[in-house]
């Protein structure tokens, strides 16, 4: 049982940090596992991010996010056993613009390699990228996101303590921002796990904004694993803060395709499900 109780407090641990601060922007919602895509397989994702209710106004022409649809294109690309690179095309259909590109961004990411047997999973990546302006105040931006996961029997625990600053925009004055990203799920059958996601964004890292300036999200969410090859993600977000967008439904849907006969690229089930165990 302590090894039990241990995981749990770490989870509850975890779970308050998240809740002193939240969330990530509306195009790519999801807390990464550190499993990285196989090397000779690429994996396509769609992020559709619909916002139901958030900012309805027009901020230093930053066009709103109220019922805003979000679609991100996600295409990862396995290389080695430790390393990976993903790129992102994003798009935004406002509800009097049309379908308009945002931007893009580029990011490369290292592991621990599953053969080292580590006790957790260990990953990190590097996010670079632009933003249209009216999207966003900084247009340029980097992100550094450690990704650490657990499975111990039917639990997944997640956490992503993520740093990032802006290269070109007003915020540049404010240096490294601390945005901490949480997951926690529990596989109810074989192919579904029930969970909830934390995202936060809490200011500067060495002075945090105040509680009310600060976003804070989160998203009670199901994961489907029907299929090695196929990645199924869906969560209703609610706001907890004034500067939060106070309801957003997610969906992330991916497609792993194999370039290789070779057994040694045989795909696996994303992090959290019992597949093996």
């Amino acid at each position: 049982m302590m090894p039990v109780i241990r995981i749990l407090a770490l989870g509850a641990f975890l779970l308050a940090a998240a809740a002193c601060a939240l969330a990530q922007d509306n195009y790519e919602i999801q807390v990464y596992p550190s499993e990285l895509v196989p090397r000779r397989t690429t994996m396509v994702e769609i992020h559709s991010n619909f916002t139901v209710n958030g900012s309805k106004n027009v901020v230093d022409g930053v066009q709103p996010t109220h019922h805003a649809m979000h679609e991100t294109l996600e295409i990862t690309q396995g290389i080695t056993d430790w390393f990976e690179t993903g790129f992102y095309v994003f798009s935004s259909i406002q509800p009097d613009g049309g379908w308009q590109w945002v931007g893009d961004h580029i990011r490369p990411r290292i592991a621990i390699p599953e053969k080292w047997h580590w006790p957790i999973g260990l990953s990190i990546s590097q996010e670079l990228g632009y933003t249209q302006r009216s999207f966003t105040a900084d247009t340029w931006t980097y992100e550094l996101r450690p990704i650490l996961d657990k499975t111990y029997g039917p639990w997944y625990f997640a956490f992503n303590p993520v740093f990032g600053r802006a290269l070109h925009g007003p915020g540049v004055t404010r240096g490294w921002e601390f945005s901490p990203n949480v997951k926690i799920s529990y596989n109810l059958t074989s192919k579904i796990a029930g969970g909830i996601e934390y995202y936060g964004t809490t200011g500067p890292a060495t002075e945090f904004d105040p509680i009310s300036q600060q976003e804070h999200q989160i998203f009670p969410t199901i994961d489907l694993n029907v299929s090695p090859k196929w990645e199924f993600n869906f969560g209703v977000g609610v706001g907890l803060t004034p500067a939060s967008d106070h309801l957003i439904v997610k969906c992330i849907i991916g497609r792993r395709f194999v370039w290789t006969h070779e057994k040694r690229a045989k795909l696996k089930l994303p992090a959290g499900s019992d597949a093996g165990q």
